[in-house]
């Protein structure tokens, strides 16, 4: 490590070796030279004199770029992708007249982008699935468990734990529909030329366009897609890219809401995200248990949706057929994005996959609200052994007046119940099948089950023989 200059923490500290190779130098410009050599290739096939051996010689040389070489003549030439072509034109004496023959740069940046793109989908996809299965069996293991519910932040009607965690995963749900879409609209740029029209093609093959047809479905599937995009310019549209961006901050902003609910839960002490042995919440306070993985689910979600602005304003600029001031805007967003989404959803996989519950204290939140959502259950207990409505909606009334004052002004337990037992108007009232707080969860348990078998079994059939092992956290 280099302790002299920056270092991007997403490389150093957050993100996979995976994704992380995935958007290297390394694999950006070995893709470049794969698609060179795939570009000759098709050619050859379509009748341009371009021989084998010089197809041959370019592939012996995919991977073995002098990278000082290739910085030596970007510094000369001030271009990235001729200087690459020139070092590899040098490795290949023989093929260098047909290198990038009939292409602009953006034949193999936006092609390789592209490449990129769809590969981290993929990774994110998977990462995704895993947190969607993972959440539906913490869903399903507390989906009777009572809870109190929270709407504008004050407490609320009852729900249950699991059903909470159902609210959670439908988001997630969205967000993989949404990456899925995505990477199943992606094609590749193909060979479109300078500006988009194909003219340096269709002067290669004497004018015949359906050779330069086919030359651009055969280079898109020779490297993986369906086919490849109707119109360009010189680029790809960079609304790619925002959509791509659009996906990554929606996931981002679930995992957001996510954390940060159990950022509120871990306060209240309900549950918990998992906590090592040795690990230390605070440098001063020795007691604490920071919810530090949470709480850096949220940081790294911030910047992803920071940077969905970045790519919608980057495709909103681009005039006509192009401008540059997207290529240093996306040589930042498009690789950061995946990696800081990568990052988050292998935090949120082992948040979610070692939650702790602490159900003591979750009856006893419940249980210090309760008394106030049972009066109407109370009151109608009451009237069906024989009160009058109206008179003992006031004695309630009274009653809960008195009791909110011992909680909020003398900071008692809430003794509401131990009130109306005392009350000769709810002698015939059984309080304990009253107050039962699973009266109060409707049908929580039950919609937990049917999510869980209508949205999450799916996908774990889907994806069962791709599950792979959780990756541990860095840091």
């Amino acid at each position: 490590m280099d302790f002299d200059t920056y270092d991007n923490p997403l490389i150093a500290r957050y993100a996979s070796p995976e994704m992380s190779q995935l958007w290297s130098p390394r694999r950006k410009f070995t893709t470049w030279r794969r698609l060179w050599v795939v570009l000759a290739r098709c050619q050859r096939a379509l009748g341009l004199d371009i021989s084998a051996e010089q197809i041959d010689e370019m592939s012996q040389q995919l991977d073995s770029i002098d990278f000082r070489r290739a910085a030596e003549l970007e510094k000369e030439l001030r271009h990235d992708v001729m200087a690459h072509v020139h070092a590899f034109g040098e490795q290949c004496p023989q093929a260098r007249p047909i290198i990038h023959l009939g292409a602009t740069s953006c034949f193999v940046t936006d092609n390789t982008d592209l490449i990129l793109i769809r590969d981290s989908l993929d990774l994110l996809i998977q990462r995704l699935a895993q947190v969607i299965l993972a959440l539906g069996r913490f869903a399903d293991a507390q989906r009777a468990v009572p809870c109190l519910a929270f709407t504008h932040l004050q407490p609320a009607q009852p729900t249950t734990i699991g059903k909470r965690a159902c609210l959670w995963n439908y988001d997630l749900l969205v967000d993989l529909q949404a990456a899925e879409r995505l990477r199943g609209d992606l094609r590749a740029r193909g060979v479109k030329g300078t500006t988009g029209t194909q003219a340096s093609f269709l002067k290669l093959f004497g004018g015949d366009h359906e050779k330069v047809k086919r030359l651009d479905e055969a280079v898109a599937r020779e490297i993986g897609f369906p086919g490849s995009y109707p119109v360009t310019g010189q680029t790809y549209s960079r609304k790619v890219d925002a959509q791509l961006l659009d996906v990554l901050s929606g996931i981002a902003q679930s995992a957001h809401k996510l954390a940060t609910d159990l950022r509120i839960l871990a306060h209240r002490k309900e549950i918990e995200e998992p906590f090592e042995k040795n690990q230390i919440g605070s440098s001063a306070m020795a007691y604490k248990r920071n919810p530090m993985r949470s709480e850096r689910i949220c940081g790294l979600a911030r910047f992803v949706i920071s940077l969905q602005s970045s790519a919608a304003n980057t495709f909103a600029t681009q005039w006509l057929e192009r401008t540059l001031d997207d290529s240093a805007n996306r040589r930042l967003t498009l690789p950061q994005a995946c990696l800081a989404t990568d990052a988050i959803l292998i935090l949120l996989e082992n948040v979610v996959s070692g939650l702790v519950v602490y159900p003591n204290v979750v009856t006893k939140n419940l249980a210090e609200e309760l008394p106030f959502m049972a009066t109407e259950n109370l009151l109608m207990a009451a009237v069906e052994a024989g009160g009058d409505r109206q008179h003992l909606h006031e004695v309630i009334r009274q009653h809960s007046q008195a009791a909110a004052e011992q909680v909020k002004v003398h900071g008692r337990p809430n003794d509401l119940l131990d009130r109306l037992r005392a009350d000769p108007h709810f002698a015939r009232v059984d309080f304990a099948r009253e107050t039962d707080p699973r009266l109060f969860v409707g049908r929580a348990a039950e919609q937990v089950v049917e999510f869980n078998a209508e949205y999450v079994a799916p996908i774990e059939r889907r994806f069962a023989s791709r599950i792979r092992p959780a990756d541990p956290l860095r840091v």
